[in-house]
């Protein structure tokens, strides 16, 4: 929904999950960077230019202290989006646009993972009841990483099983990939798949701009 508009993001460290394809590895497996208090955050962000701001992670909602730190950008007027793979309650925390990725079994880590954090993954990656919360008290859009059109049939399954009237165009299809060649083979047909079902075509802006990099 605010593809393009100016925002600032806020990353926290650590992910309860452990998506295969994740590309910010270093915030959500091993996380990385400095240790900031909540002043010294809110203090950050108000020196930057933009009223938008976004929670993302890692897995924001597992971050100490993130429901406070949303009430400081809520009293300071920001509007806030927060990132969230949609297995934690939001517990009536401050938001204005949920975005929420539910995570496909395309997701399931490899052998590069323990056992049990394969299991873990498979075990906590899908929470229908959860979803349905966040759906029911927040304005919200479902986002999924597709790898290959058979991934349609888990979205699609998954919707049903959710049993809310969600509108097509709060559906969003992102292309699967960290490099411009992949994104660009996977758009072809996704974006044509979108046309044809009312679906919003998410692209990964950050990666066409940039390149997969940090601070991007």
């Amino acid at each position: 929904m605010l593809t393009g508009v100016p925002s600032i993001f806020v990353r926290t460290g650590g992910c309860n999950l452990r998506c295969n394809w994740c590309d910010t590895p270093y915030a959500s497996w091993s996380p990385e960077g400095s240790e900031m208090t909540l002043d010294e955050i809110e203090a950050k962000v108000k020196s930057l230019p933009g009223r938008h701001v976004v929670l993302t992670g890692g897995e924001p909602m597992i971050a100490r202290n993130i429901r406070d730190l949303a009430v400081r950008f809520r009293k300071s007027g920001y509007h806030i989006t927060i990132e969230t793979a949609g297995t934690i309650g939001p517990d009536e925390i401050d938001c204005d646009l949920a975005s929420i990725s539910p995570k496909l079994s395309n997701s399931t880590p490899d052998e590069r993972f323990s056992e049990a954090w394969r299991n873990r993954h498979e075990a906590t990656r899908l929470q229908p009841d959860v979803l349905r919360n966040w759906i029911d008290h927040y304005p919200y859009q479902l986002k999924f990483v597709v790898a290959e059109l058979k991934d349609l049939e888990e979205i699609e399954s998954l919707i049903d099983e959710l049993d809310r009237p969600i509108p097509r165009d709060q559906i969003l299809l992102m292309p699967e990939g960290i490099d411009k060649k992949s994104l660009d083979k996977r758009s072809r047909w996704l974006v044509d798949l979108c046309r044809e079902k009312g679906y919003r075509y998410c692209p990964r802006l950050h990666i066409s701009l940039f390149g997969n990099r940090r601070g991007t």
